[in-house]
C-alpha cells in the first residue's frame, strides 16, 4: 500500500516531545512509514513544525441568526488560518441558541454549507429545556454548555442549583459532560452593589480607566472560586463529568485538581489565551476589545495561571472566541460595550510566544480536547487518525497585521503586537485548506 501524501524531513510534534520524521498520509489518515509509489505527492518539510491541527473546543460562531457578528465561514477560515482543523461550537450566540433536535438541525444545515474545517457542537442547558437534553445527545453533541449567572443573551437562562442538579442527572445517564460558565450570580450581583455603592460617593470617577476598574472588580476572582466549589459539589452528588470553562486563576485551577486527586470526581478544566498573555493593565491600555468575562487579572494571576499551565496542571486551552460588531466594541462606553475576545485565529501563536513547549500546546489544544469530548479520529499524528495538521515555521517572529486576519470583524486585541511562530498550511485529511474545502460534523464516540 503506498501513500497518498508524503511530508518529509519536518520536525513532528508527538505527545512526549519532538523528533524529525516523515509523515505518511493514505486515504485521509495517517499511515505506517511505507513505500512511495509513482501516484503518491511529496512535500518538502524540512523547516517546519508538523503539529496535530488545532481543536479548538470554545468558540461562539453565532450562526445561525447572529452571523453580523461571526459566522461559520468566517470563523472556520480564521481557525484553519491558526492551525485549526476542528471547533466544538457554544449553543449561544446562536439565534435561536441550541436549545432542541431543531435548532441542532439549522446549525448543522449551517456548518455542512459553510465550514472549511471539521465541527462539533454542545448543547445548552438551561432552566428552559431540561426535557430536551436526550434530544440533543441523539442527535450528536458532545456535551452540555451552562452558565452559573447572567449569560448576557436573554434566551440563553443561567441555571440556579437546583437545576444544574437535574441537568447534571441526566447529562451522566447520557455519559455526556457538562460545561460550566462558573461565576457565581450571588457574589457578582453583591460586587456590582459595592462598585456602584462607592460610584455614587465618588461622582468625579467616570474617567475611562475607572469604569475598567469597576468592571474588574464588579466580577472578582471570588466569584469564579464559589462557583467552582459549588460546581464540583453538584458534580460529585449527580456522578457527573464537569468541565470548567475559561478559568482565569491558578487558585481556580488548584480547587479542581484538588478534587480530581483528594475526591477522584472526574473534573477537568480550560483556560483561554488572553488569561495566559495579557493582564489588567493591558485592559485599561486596550479597551473594550480586551473586555471578557471573566476579566482579565493581575500580573501576579497572569503568572501563576500560565505556571499551572506549563506544570500540566489544565486540560485544555480554548479561544472563547466571542466577537460582535464594531459598534458594540469600541461605538459604546466602556460598561455597556460587549464582553469577548476575539482570538480563534492566533491561540498556537500565542501559547508559542509564551514559551509553552510544542509539545504541551499538542496536549492542550489537540489531544485532550479530543479524549474529553471523544472525538473519534482526532487529537495526535498516531497511525490510524485523520490526517489533520498544521506546518509552523517556529523561528518566524512578527506582529500580528490586520491582513492576515480572517474573522469577520478582525478586532483582535493582539493587533500589532509580536507573536511567535508562522501558519504555512493546514491540512484536513491529508488535503490542504482552502475556500472551497468542507468539514464535516464530528459526534462523540
Amino acid at each position: 500500500m503506498s501513500a497518498d501524501l508524503v511530508l518529509r524531513g519536518g520536525y513532528v510534534v508527538l505527545p512526549d516531545g519532538v523528533e524529525r520524521a516523515d509523515v505518511f498520509v493514505h486515504e485521509g489518515r495517517i499511515a505506517a512509514p511505507g513505500a512511495a509509489g509513482s501516484d503518491t505527492k511529496e512535500l518538502d518539510a524540512r523547516g517546519f513544525t508538523i503539529f496535530p491541527g488545532v481543536i479548538d473546543a470554545h468558540v461562539h460562531f453565532n450562526e445561525p441568526g447572529r452571523t453580523g457578528w461571526e459566522g461559520i465561514a468566517t470563523g472556520s477560515a480564521a481557525l484553519a488560518a491558526g492551525g485549526g482543523t476542528c471547533f466544538i461550537d457554544m449553543p449561544l450566540n446562536s439565534d435561536p441558541p441550541l436549545l432542541d433536535g431543531p435548532a441542532f438541525d439549522a446549525k448543522h444545515a449551517a456548518a455542512l454549507a459553510r465550514s472549511r474545517t471539521d465541527f462539533a457542537f454542545y448543547g445548552g442547558l438551561t432552566p428552559t429545556n431540561l426535557d430536551r437534553l436526550e434530544e440533543l445527545a441523539d442527535r450528536g453533541v458532545v456535551g452540555f454548555k451552562a452558565f452559573m449567572c447572567p449569560s448576557g443573551i436573554p434566551e440563553f437562562q443561567h441555571v440556579d442549583v437546583a437545576t444544574l442538579q437535574r441537568g447534571m442527572e441526566t447529562a451522566a445517564r447520557l455519559d455526556l459532560p457538562v460545561l460550566l460558565h462558573a461565576e457565581s450570580a450571588e457574589v457578582l450581583s453583591a460586587a456590582a452593589a459595592a462598585v456602584d455603592s462607592a460610584a455614587a460617593a465618588s461622582p468625579a470617577a467616570t474617567a475611562a480607566p475607572d469604569a475598567v476598574r469597576r468592571f474588574i472588580d464588579s466580577r472578582p476572582v471570588d466569584a469564579e472560586l464559589g462557583a467552582i466549589t459549588r460546581a464540583l459539589s453538584v458534580a460529585a452528588e449527580a456522578g457527573c463529568r464537569v468541565h470548567i470553562v475559561h478559568v482565569s486563576s491558578a487558585r481556580g485551577v488548584e480547587l479542581i485538581r484538588r478534587a480530581v486527586a483528594e475526591r477522584g470526581l472526574p473534573a477537568s478544566c480550560e483556560t483561554c489565551p488572553h488569561y495566559l498573555y495579557f493582564n489588567e493593565l493591558n485592559l485599561q491600555e486596550i479597551g473594550a476589545r480586551a473586555k471578557c468575562a471573566p476579566p482579565l487579572r493581575d500580573e501576579q494571576t497572569r503568572r501563576d495561571l500560565l505556571k499551572r499551565l506549563i506544570a500540566g496542571d489544565i486540560d485544555t486551552v480554548g479561544s472563547d472566541h466571542s466577537p460582535c460588531p464594531p459598534d458594540l466594541k469600541d461605538g459604546l462606553p466602556f460598561e455597556q460595550a460587549w464582553g469577548g475576545i476575539a482570538g480563534v485565529q492566533t491561540t498556537l501563536r500565542t501559547l508559542l510566544t509564551l514559551g509553552v513547549p510544542a509539545h504541551r500546546i499538542a496536549q492542550l489544544t489537540a489531544a485532550r480536547p479530543a479524549e474529553l469530548f471523544r472525538l473519534p479520529g482526532k487529537g495526535s499524528l498516531r497511525v490510524g487518525n485523520d490526517a489533520d495538521f498544521t506546518l509552523v515555521e517556529l523561528d518566524h517572529e512578527a506582529p500580528l497585521s490586520l491582513d492576515e486576519l480572517q474573522d469577520r470583524h478582525r478586532s483582535s486585541p493582539y493587533l500589532n503586537r509580536a507573536l511567535r511562530g508562522r501558519v504555512h498550511a493546514t491540512y484536513l485529511r491529508g488535503r490542504r485548506i482552502s475556500a472551497t474545502s468542507r468539514g464535516q460534523l464530528i459526534r462523540p464516540r
